[in-house]
């Protein structure tokens, strides 16, 4: 199992939190499984950019992002080099440490 930290995020997980997830998972779908209700507007599909992630440690070990995301990524708020889409970002083998921005581009969610 990998250890996954999602650094404190003031709406998803105010407290942070530590999870085991088994390499092969997406960060979305593991993030979901434990209760960090990480937006996914376009269900995991690669079409929006609502499940935006900054990977801060362990980024390497991830699979690589392919063209279709590395295009999607460009329209997220405060893209950095380590930012992923959690959907398509599948955990490996290396421990990872996770932010979860504050914002996203979602024009309609249903939480606000």
């Amino acid at each position: 199992m990998t250890q996954v930290i999602f650094l404190p995020n003031d709406e998803l997980c105010p407290e942070g939190m530590v999870i085991d997830v088994a390499p092969g998972v997406t960060l979305c779908d593991a993030a979901l499984a434990q209760g960090i209700e990480i937006e996914h507007a376009c269900e995991k599909s690669c079409a929006c950019t609502t499940c935006h992630v900054i990977v801060r440690e362990g980024f390497d070990s991830l699979n690589e992002a392919d063209e279709l995301e590395e295009d999607m990524l460009d329209k997220a708020w405060g893209l950095e080099p380590e930012s992923r889409l959690s959907c398509q970002a599948v955990v490996g083998d290396a421990d990872l440490v996770v932010e979860i921005p504050k914002y996203t581009i979602n024009q309609v969610s249903e939480n606000h």
